[in-house]
């Protein structure tokens, strides 16, 4: 038995697939029919019913490769788990056997997401299907300890499983989505975050609070992970996610999986920014760009040019743009145009066909103005321009991106295929 503070859990053999490495190998649909990759092809299933939202047997071994009978013998274990269960008969001919469909439980798996800012703390508690079924938000003090916020979490966790009234061998584990620098292994590093924040092993403090797996990584890409895990086939495929939230941040979900980078910081956006706009000391090298910090740089900018309104916070200077304020309008393309070139250098390096941008921070008055400018700079400025069209869209999870992206990154760690794995098995 594992322990959430002072429930039991029983450990299911999707919480101890949780604790597989993580690879960034390429990650592929194609199923394998050799009987030793059963694990691989149950997560090529599991992801091809979640894409599909519904789907009929025959139609998974068609999108997969994998027999029918491979499939049958693969549904009939997800059914007994009660990770799948069958639908409504659909007859989509005229004669012949009707058509049984399949979906995924959402029942079946919940996790937690945390969302860490400085200020304050979000809580969201995700089915399968990434739908909400309680959330909570915590106000901090500045002078928090890393033992308090532990305290916090921990109990904010176990609060939220308990009115929840789920199953708790359904519970999976807790992700926690930060601000960066992190590293590997969990540890918060430097700015934003509170000075005495610095290096606490946060990963492993929250570990032993909740006797659960436990997920750190930075904000956007958890936002990423819950992008693809919410968007289904509307985010099957390649693509950045710019994330508002403490400054600019992005995560990148490539061949099917989240890209982690070597110590867990792929996605840094504001030296990219700097080095685009010339913003270097007399070295060379990048200094902080105050654009890439929305929530304090559009009610100073605006200011600069002259706003003498009542406004002074950044949700205000929002409310302004809104209004068509000319000088908070002014502001806030002025930090679109400085995120945008910062877009347009991701796009040059990576050359991805999407761009989805969310986040708590970005708050529906400035949506349009900054979809629009990012939108117009990466399809006219990166060299391959011409060969391509680079779609910018507003993410699925709006607001809520950070904290059900946490939660799915609990979901997409346990089920989501890696072909690295069936590499691996293939040469047993």
């Amino acid at each position: 038995m594992t322990q959430l503070g002072d429930k039991p859990v029983a450990a299911s053999r999707a919480t101890s697939l949780l604790l597989r490495p993580r690879k960034t190998e390429r990650a592929t649909q194609s199923g394998a029919n050799q009987y030793d990759l059963g694990s691989f092809n149950e997560a090529t299933i599991i992801e091809t019913i979640r894409q599909a939202g519904v789907i009929s047997r025959t139609e998974v071994a068609e999108r997969t490769g994998l027999t029918q009978q491979s499939v049958s013998r693969i549904l009939r274990v997800l059914l007994d788990r009660g990770l799948v269960v069958e639908g409504d008969q659909v007859r989509t001919e005229q004669v012949g056997k009707p058509r049984t469909m399949v979906r995924l439980r959402a029942e079946a798996a919940h996790a937690v997401g945390v969302l860490v800012d400085p200020t304050s703390l979000t809580f969201v508690l995700s089915d399968l299907d990434g739908g909400v079924v309680e959330r909570r938000a915590v106000d901090l003090r500045t002078d928090v300890s890393p033992d308090d916020l532990v305290g916090l979490i921990g109990d904010a966790v176990d609060e939220l499983v308990k009115t929840s009234n789920i199953d708790l061998e359904s519970f999976l584990g807790v992700g926690v989505a930060t601000p960066g620098p992190i590293t590997p292994d969990g540890r918060l590093l430097e700015l934003p975050l509170p000075r005495t924040w610095r290096n606490a092993p946060l990963r492993d403090m929250l570990a032993t609070r909740l006797g659960c797996p436990v997920l750190v990584q930075k904000d956007g890409e958890a936002a990423a992970v819950g992008e693809r895990w919410v968007g289904r086939t509307k985010r099957a495929g390649d693509f950045v996610f710019l994330y508002f939230g403490t400054g600019i941040g992005s995560g990148l979900v490539l061949n099917g999986d989240v890209y982690r980078g070597v110590s867990s910081n792929a996605g840094e956006f504001g030296q990219l920014c700097a080095i685009r706009i010339g913003n270097t000391d007399a070295a060379g090298r990048p200094l902080l760009v105050r654009e890439c910090n929305p929530t304090s740089a559009l009610p100073e900018i605006a200011a600069e040019l002259g706003y003498r309104g009542p406004g002074t916070t950044y949700r205000e200077l929002c409310e302004e743009v809104g209004r068509g304020e000319e000088h908070a309008v002014a502001a806030a393309e002025q930090i679109a145009e400085v995120i945008a070139q910062g877009a347009v250098a991701l796009i040059d390096l990576l050359d991805l066909p999407l761009m989805v941008i969310g986040g708590p921070a970005f708050e529906p008055e400035l949506r349009d103005i900054v979809v629009s400018r990012i939108s117009r700079e990466i399809n006219a400025v990166p060299t391959a321009h011409s060969a391509r069209t680079v779609r910018v869209e507003r993410s699925v999870l709006a607001s809520e991106a950070g904290a059900v992206g946490a939660a799915s990154s609990i979901f997409h760690n346990t089920f989501a295929p890696r072909m690295g794995n069936a590499q691996r098995a293939a040469a047993l």
